[in-house]
Parts: structure tokens; C-alpha cells; sequence
């Protein structure tokens, strides 16, 4: 048998089977290599719109509460809607403390007093 009887003879995909399971390694390698750097970016990405939504949310929350203040000393002492500022404000501060003890109280677990 010549050289070309056996290689005409021989599988002509043998070489290409070991060369698609290198491949294939590689690709497999690649997918999980993409799939954490993804996990990565989107965690990267959560981060900072977390951020940015705060900060928003921060910004609106100063903007307000320093302009009520700032609108409030500006006007005069006896100006109702200097009052209504005011008592307003501390409405809201009261009802704030008051659902904020109310949710701890929630939190804690009820302990029944021994009878005496």
C-alpha cells in the first residue's frame, strides 16, 4: 500500500474530532470566563445606580427641607404661613419617631410578664 492508498484509506475526520474537542474546551472556557465577567459588570452597575438613587434621592430630600427653612426665617414671626411652616414640620417629625418606635416595637419579640 502506498502512502496515498493509506492515507486516503485512513478517517479524515480523526483530526478534526480532537481538534473540535480543543475547541470546545476553549469555548466552554470562554462562556464561564463571559458569564462571571458579566456577574461582575451587573453587580458593578447595581452598585452605582444605587448610588445614584440615593444621591437623588438625598438631593430632593435637602433641597426641600433647606428651602422650607430658608423660607421660613425669611418670613415674619407672626405670618401664618411662617406657623404653618412650622407646625407642619413638626407634625412630620412627630409622626416620623412615632412609625419609626411603632416598626421597632414590631421587631422585638413580645415577652409575657410572669404573673404575680
Amino acid at each position: 500500500m502506498s502512502t496515498n492508498e493509506g492515507t486516503i484509506q485512513s478517517d479524515p475526520l480523526s483530526g478534526l474530532e480532537g481538534a473540535l474537542n480543543s475547541a470546545g474546551k476553549t469555548l466552554g472556557d470562554a462562556t464561564a470566563n463571559a458569564r462571571e465577567s458579566a456577574k461582575i459588570a451587573a453587580r458593578k452597575v447595581k452598585e452605582k445606580a444605587s448610588s445614584g438613587v440615593y444621591n437623588a434621592a438625598y438631593g430632593v430630600s435637602f433641597g426641600v427641607v433647606f428651602a422650607a427653612v430658608f423660607l421660613v426665617e425669611l418670613l415674619p414671626e407672626n405670618n401664618v404661613v411662617r406657623r404653618g411652616l412650622e407646625d407642619g414640620a413638626e407634625a412630620g417629625f412627630d409622626s416620623a419617631i412615632a412609625k419609626a418606635e411603632l416598626a421597632r416595637a414590631r421587631r422585638r419579640p413580645y415577652i409575657e410578664k410572669p404573673a404575680a
